[in-house]
């Protein structure tokens, strides 16, 4: 028996090295056989047989100056064949044949199956697991994907596997016993190994192998016999005192929670199997334990920031269009956002105060949805206080999660919308109104100093130029096709300088929206708009600041991520906006004639 450690599937390998032993040993020289009668005297030498005969005849006996040597070798000087009677040897179940005929042979000797019993052999564990597969019927492979797997007793099987169940087998088994993300259990004869992985293993019977248990126990019954070793990573091992196990007991303990991984298993056949963050199972009080403390994470937020969770559900109630772009908008450009400070060196050490961030946000967001939810049900009974709105919110949200596949759609919808919403309240509180400049009116010439109204002799007439107002509410609309033209126009104009100034890692798409985010807020327009006559005003009239120019090549990225849609969208809006302008609240104009962009 090898003392170094076995792996799970090494029967090939043993077989082999059998094989070879076997092959060596029949090359070699055959044993001699029995001499059918006993010599004359001393000086008479009698010839091993090149075959065994069982029941051979008499032989005369030779004369003492003959002498027999193997077929092998030949003497120097052979001695002169006597005339006597020709030598016969029997052979089996045949009549006896001449002496010619029963000369040894060069011929290499036939290898005997490896499966075929040899008298006076103790058989090894190696020949039972060859005698298992050749009993067992080969098409009788019990595996199953999500459910658990049975052998009963008296049957047999080339193997029995559970993924995400238990595998059982009462019966005979000619090969292994696998189960993952489920227990094993073998009470009948396994020609090879029992495996479980993230679960626990029983063993009341003979293992041709070994017994391997990854991050799970392993149990050893009084009838238990291993031919090979006992490994258990992450678990313990226990042992009947019955239980015989030929090869070595290791046990690779990682200590702390993966101890006893019960927990782990009940929560991936409960909740991952169905698609739902908590279920009502076994073993899974430590998940309610977790959503029973954020719930009360959030309550404690409504508490601290009560007002500002206010202005988010009022901002999903009047709003909700322009929160679920904006939601789609950050989740989209998070991680963009992410590479570019990665690829520029410097913003490596922001990096970890935007991840940060984007997790509390996405918290207080998570808040908000269910401070909205929870408003549908107190808003019945006049009360709409933060943090009991968030509480009713939160336990609906509990038990909801417990139904399949609806349970993680909803907690996906709560996460992301909850952040759209916090960064779309955020980005509406930076666009408080301006005061006003007052008007300042010049004096009309030939009117009083101490401000009377002017005598008729007094007036003279004179024309009064003023700049025309590029309002969105006044000019029209531009449409589809003149923008794209623009649009065309400055894709052209930026694609021709990056192929005359060198810039490494450049990106036509990032260059494009800095492009446009400098030229609308600069200028209110872009050179292809200048030739177009096209301006970017806001729907409020009022300039058009970074915040605003930014956000809008930002919402650049989401109309251009679903097939350009945002971008078609101008054909068919009413508005003439797309989805970028939507989000940033502004529009394109058509400037009238004489009016200046430069």
């Amino acid at each position: 028996m090898n003392t170094s450690p076995r792996q799970l599937f090494l029967s090939a390998a043993l077989t082999l090295g059998i094989s070879l032993a076997l092959v060596s040993f029949a090359q070699q020289s055959p044993m001699p056989a029995t001499p059918a009668t006993t010599p004359a005297s001393g000086s008479e030498k009698v010839a091993p047989a090149a075959v065994a005969a069982p029941a051979a005849p008499a032989v005369p006996a030779p004369t003492p100056a003959t002498t027999v040597t193997p077929a092998a070798t030949a003497p120097a000087e052979p001695a002169p064949a006597p005339a006597a009677a020709p030598v016969t040897v029997a052979a089996p179940a045949s009549a006896p044949v001449s002496a010619a005929t029963a000369a040894p042979s060069t011929e290499e000797p036939k290898l005997r199956r490896l499966d075929e019993p040899t008298s006076g052999e103790a058989p090894s564990h190696h020949q039972r697991r060859i005698r298992l597969k050749s009993d067992a019927d080969r098409d009788n492979e019990i595996v199953n994907v999500g459910h658990d797997s049975y052998l009963g007793k008296g049957q047999k099987a080339e193997v029995v596997v559970s993924v995400m169940g238990n595998a059982t087998s009462e019966g005979e088994v000619a090969d292994s016993v696998v189960s993952v993300f489920g227990n094993t259990r073998a009470t009948g004869p396994v020609g090879n190994a029992t495996v479980s992985v993230l679960g626990n293993t029983y063993v009341n019977g003979k293992v041709g192998d070994s017994v391997v248990v990854v991050l799970g126990s392993a149990d050893l019954g009084p009838e238990a016999e291993v031919k090979g070793d006992v490994v258990t990573i992450g678990g313990s091992v226990t042992r009947d005192p019955k239980a015989v196990v030929h090869g070595h007991v290791t046990n690779v303990a990682l200590g702390g929670v993966f101890a006893n991984l019960e927990w782990l298993h009940s929560w991936f056949v409960n909740c991952v199997l169905y698609a739902r963050p908590l279920a009502f199972a076994p073993h899974l009080m430590w998940a309610w334990w977790i959503a029973l403390g954020f719930l009360a994470f959030y309550v404690i937020l409504a508490l601290l920031f009560g007002r500002g969770m206010d202005k988010c559900v009022e901002t999903l109630e009047q709003r909700p269009g322009y929160s679920i772009l904006a939601a789609l908008l950050t989740v989209l450009l998070a991680p963009i956002a992410c590479l570019l400070l990665i690829l520029t060196g410097i913003g490596i050490a922001v990096l970890p105060f935007l991840l940060a961030g984007l997790f509390f946000t996405g918290l207080f967001g998570k808040a908000v949805m269910l401070s909205w939810l929870g408003r549908r049900i107190t808003g019945l009974f006049g009360v709409k206080h933060p943090a009991l709105t968030v509480l009713v919110g939160g336990v609906i949200v509990l038990f909801l999660y417990t139904v399949p596949f609806l349970g993680v759609i909803l907690y996906k919808l709560f996460s992301w919308i909850g952040l759209g919403v916090v960064v779309y309240t955020l980005l509406l509180g930076m666009k408080r109104d301006k005061p006003a400049a007052p008007v300042v009116v010049p004096p009309v010439p030939g009117a009083p100093a101490d401000g009377s109204a002017p005598t008729l002799a007094g007036m003279v007439p004179a024309t009064v130029s003023t700049p025309p107002v590029l309002s969105a509410s006044t000019l029209p609309r531009a449409g589809f096709w003149i923008r794209i033209a623009a649009l065309l126009i400055d894709l052209i104009l930026v694609g021709l300088v990056l192929t005359v100034v060198p810039s490494p890692g450049k990106s036509l798409l990032l260059i494009m929206a800095a492009y446009g985010a400098c030229m609308w807020r600069l200028r209110g327009t872009t050179i292809g708009g200048i030739v177009c006559g096209l301006k970017v005003v806001r729907l409020d009239d009022r300039e058009l600041d970074w915040s605003t120019a930014i956000v809008r090549a930002l919402g650049c990225f989401l109309s251009l991520a679903v097939l350009c849609l945002g971008f078609i969208w101008v054909a068919f809006d009413d508005g003439k906006q797309s989805w970028h302008d939507k989000i940033a609240g502004t529009t394109v104009v058509r400037v009238p004639k004489g009016v200046s962009l430069v």
